[in-house]
């Protein structure tokens, strides 16, 4: 048999990362039709090599016959539906059915092995993947998650997955084997065993602490033997950096969640994007990805931080350029890649508030679940124990009339310690939503303030947990896995209502997050007031709301900007006020800034029909306004044969 070069390559690189011959006989274990582990959860801290090691162990899987499908869950959306049209990609489908993927994986290959790497970018869906996408799949598949936080306690203590779930931690090099890492980067001798002691068994670490060293052998290294030995030698590593496009580049790069053409263009002007790019991705801790360059998590933070501390309008300027690029890219961007879009935003917004209410960081205890009817006496009893008795009987109602609308919060041991009611108004019997005082009051004002065609709405009834509905690992689970429905919802998601007894708690996460108070909607129960709240996404949805919140925080003055309650436009500080179909006409144009909008979508949106013959009375209400945003009529701008743009 001839063995070509390309195949020994292949081999040398499927070989175990130095000092990682243990882990990678686990993983084998996977394929061993001996063993019944389905699933394997690879996880350690951030640059300890868990990359690397997949990479090892496809390479070989693919190389002894076995069909390998690996994603970057960073580039993927968090739902099931995003999930499922990425395998499809892989598989050369286009198809986001189920049935049909998990088909597509069945005939694949005898064997399949499916590789879900950055793993911990999937914690809205973390459930899903558990509970309905790994049980359809057929037995010939097995899947490896690789992450930085350990796998959810749901996946060991479930009765069905015990001896099908195998967690792997992935510890610090050994000494052996860190030196000989460094000795492959040209340091050897008393430096390295120094090194190897800075840099305690680390991989990148020890790799940045060879770059330092070998740039400057006179530098003393033992001072960044700290707390945070990555992030100190991240800065004497950037500090070497001579080039001053590649340091300016550095700190675009560690503003951004990716490095694209078109970001470098914008924020660095004076510069080719494509030699600044090239810049870039030669460095040794920058991966290319599908949608861009993306630097290392540890050296980014560290870069990030450094600017942010020591320059703080230069970080602001860099993000308010990429938000304006982003923006404008967003209003054309097709439905493979909106996720991406949403993404960038919300890693633009420095408010933890927010960003730890989609990504949240650190290990998760609690998991959030469909309810079943076995849950039953647990939710019923802590509505009973919390609630007084109206509010129980309405959430006792709601348990009888639609159960299928709760979901419950489980800690490690699968026992139910809270509760939430989620929904959308039409989806639950209208009866048992108008015998509810608060549902029927957001109902009222939903009639009286209708959303668009097409546009959807979530009613957050409830969330208790052991200690009520105050801030606790139970609330935030259950605002968590409201995210997960924003995602799951999105473009179409319009508006959130939801209600709290404890206004003083709540009040300024909710302001910030853009909720404003419905007095009209507050009820009394049993002497107990609840509070209601909306949130209105705007016309833009989920992106358009994340865009606003990270324009608010750049400090961005929209020369023109809408109120919804006075139904007034805002011209340079100037209040206009608006008719109805005025207000509603440039809401759907300032929504898709820059993005050429029919007179047919206009009709269907604003007027709720689609009879394009109509379309005259589309130009009148534009004259009408025009004449009203005066100065700055042309923001409202006609493109001949197609329809109107907003350029504001």
């Amino acid at each position: 048999m001839v063995v070509t070069m390309s195949t020994l390559l292949a081999r040398r690189a499927a070989r175990a990362p130095r000092g990682r011959e243990q882990e990678l006989r686990l993983l084998r274990r996977l394929t061993d039709h001996e063993d019944e582990t389905l699933v394997v959860h690879l996880h350690g801290v951030a640059g300890i090599g868990k990359s690397v090691l997949l990479d090892a162990f496809l390479e070989e899987q693919a190389q002894d016959g076995a069909a390998v499908v690996r994603l970057d869950c960073r580039t993927v959306e968090p739902t099931g539906r995003g999930f499922l049209s990425e395998v499809g990609r892989a598989l050369g489908t286009t198809t986001s059915q189920l049935d049909e993927v998990v088909g597509r994986l069945a005939s694949a290959g005898e064997r399949v092995v499916l590789a879900l790497d950055q793993y911990e970018a999937f914690r809205l869906l973390d459930t899903w993947l558990r509970t309905t996408f790994v049980p359809a799949l057929h037995d010939n598949a097995r899947m490896v998650l690789v992450g930085r936080d350990p796998p959810v306690t749901a996946w060991r203590a479930s009765p069905e997955w015990r001896g099908l779930f195998r967690p792997v931690t992935l510890g610090p090099l050994d000494d052996v084997a860190a030196l000989e890492l460094l000795a492959e980067r040209g340091v050897v001798g008393t430096t390295a065993a120094r090194l190897g002691g800075v840099a305690q068994g680390h991989p990148l670490a020890l790799c940045l602490a060879a770059s330092a060293a070998v740039e400057r052998p006179d530098l003393d290294l033992d001072e960044a033997a700290t707390q945070s030995v990555v992030a100190e030698l991240t800065r004497l590593f950037v500090s070497d950096v001579r080039d001053a496009v590649t340091r300016e580049a550095l700190d675009v790069a560690s503003v951004v969640r990716r490095t694209t053409l078109s970001l470098l263009r914008t924020t660095m002007p004076d510069h080719a994007p494509e030699e600044t790019f090239a810049r870039l991705q030669a460095l040794p801790f920058v991966e290319t990805g599908r949608d861009g360059l993306v630097l290392h998590a540890s050296v980014q933070q560290a870069i990030a931080a450094t600017l942010r501390s020591s320059d703080p309008e230069r970080y602001r300027a860099v993000r308010l350029a990429a938000w304006r690029q982003l923006r404008e890219e967003a209003a054309d961007v097709g439905t493979p890649d909106h996720w991406r879009c949403t993404a960038d935003l919300l890693y633009l917004i420095d408010n933890p508030v927010c960003r730890e209410a989609f990504f949240p960081t650190g290990a998760q205890t609690l998991t959030v679940e469909p309810a079943a009817r076995v849950h039953g006496p647990v939710v019923l009893a802590l509505a009973g124990a919390l609630e007084p008795e109206g509010s129980a009987r309405c959430l006792r109602e709601w348990w009888d009339r639609a159960p299928e609308a709760f979901s419950v919060v489980l800690d490690k041991e699968g026992a139910v310690v809270g509760f939430g009611l989620v929904f959308e108004p039409g989806d639950v019997p209208r009866s048992v939503l108008l015998a509810d005082p608060l549902t029927a009051a957001w109902w009222h004002h939903l009639r009286e303030h209708p959303v668009a065609k097409g546009e959807r709405v979530l009613f957050l009834r409830r969330w208790l947990g052991e200690d009520g509905e105050g801030p606790s690992p139970v609330q935030a689970a259950c605002w968590l896995d409201v995210k997960r429905a924003y995602m799951a919802m999105r473009p179409d998601l319009r508006r959130v209502y939801t209600t709290v007894r404890g206004l003083e708690a709540f009040a300024p996460v909710m302001t910030r997050l853009r909720f404003r108070l419905l007095p009209a909607a507050q009820v009394d129960l049993d002497g107990v007031t609840y509070h209601s709240a909306l949130l209105d996404f705007g016309p833009g949805s989920v992106d358009g709301w994340l865009a606003d919140l990270a324009a608010a925080e750049l400090g961005v003055q929209e020369v023109l900007t809408l109120d919804e309650d006075a139904g007034e436009v805002v011209l340079d500080g100037e209040r206009v006020s608006l008719t109805p179909l005025e207000f509603g006409v440039l809401e759907h144009l300032c929504a898709r800034r820059g993005k050429v909008v029919s007179r047919a979508a206009v009709l269907l949106d604003v007027w709720g029909y689609d009879d394009v013959s109509g379309s005259n009375v589309v130009d009148s209400v534009v004259r009408s306004l025009r004449k009203k945003l005066g100065p700055h009529a042309s923001a409202v701008e006609t493109v001949r044969g197609f329809g109107y743009r907003c350029r504001l």
